[in-house]
């Protein structure tokens, strides 16, 4: 059962007044509320979020860019919307006779949006010894805005590679990557 509350007036905290309270939403209900869509959004609004992630380990032995399972879908709702991609990835380097490094690429569908060159790489670690392993656990992200002009179904995804060839272990301690996607209103 619905709890009711009938008064006429209310009388203003400092008592010098009152107010008078009839008929003030008579009628009001949802359907009489404006909905705003996609379309009534203004200029960086953000219309909708999308989020992807996996825990899975992958090891990356090549100097090829390969796919480490880490992608979401997103829809535009408009041509003119932007997509604010933002990925975190944890990576494993383990070497003991040589520095390491990795580098993660970020495509739409199948376009590039962006590779690092090899001096610019995600991850790196220096190991001036040659008798004893070193481990280094990186993390790398990114952050871009893409204008991908469609209202089709989009897939961003990362895609990871050695930069020496030897084993790079995405997500190897136990870690989990993730990319979120949110469409801002163009």
């Amino acid at each position: 059962m619905a709890s009711k509350i009938k008064v006429d007036q209310l009388e203003t905290a400092d008592g010098s007044g009152t107010i008078a309270l009839q008929n003030q939403l008579s009628g009001m209900t949802t359907a009489s509320l404006p909905a705003l869509g996609s379309a009534q959004m203004p200029t960086g609004s953000v219309l909708q979020v999308v989020y992807g992630y996996t825990n899975s380990a992958t090891a990356v032995a090549t100097t090829s860019y390969t796919d480490i399972g880490l992608s979401a879908n997103i829809t535009p709702s408009s041509t003119s919307s932007k997509i604010l991609v933002t990925y975190q990835i944890q990576c494993l380097l383990t070497d003991s006779t040589a520095d390491r490094g990795y580098a993660i690429k970020t495509l739409r569908d199948s376009t590039n949006i962006y590779e690092p060159s090899t001096q610019y790489a995600n991850g790196y670690i220096y190991n001036p010894s040659t008798s004893s392993a070193v481990q280094n656990t990186a993390f790398s992200s990114g952050t871009f805005l893409d204008s991908p002009s469609s209202t089709s179904s989009i897939t961003y995804k990362c895609q990871a590679k050695s930069l020496d060839g030897k084993n790079v272990d995405i997500n190897g301690t136990g870690g989990r990557a993730m990319i979120t996607l949110m469409e801002i209103a163009g």
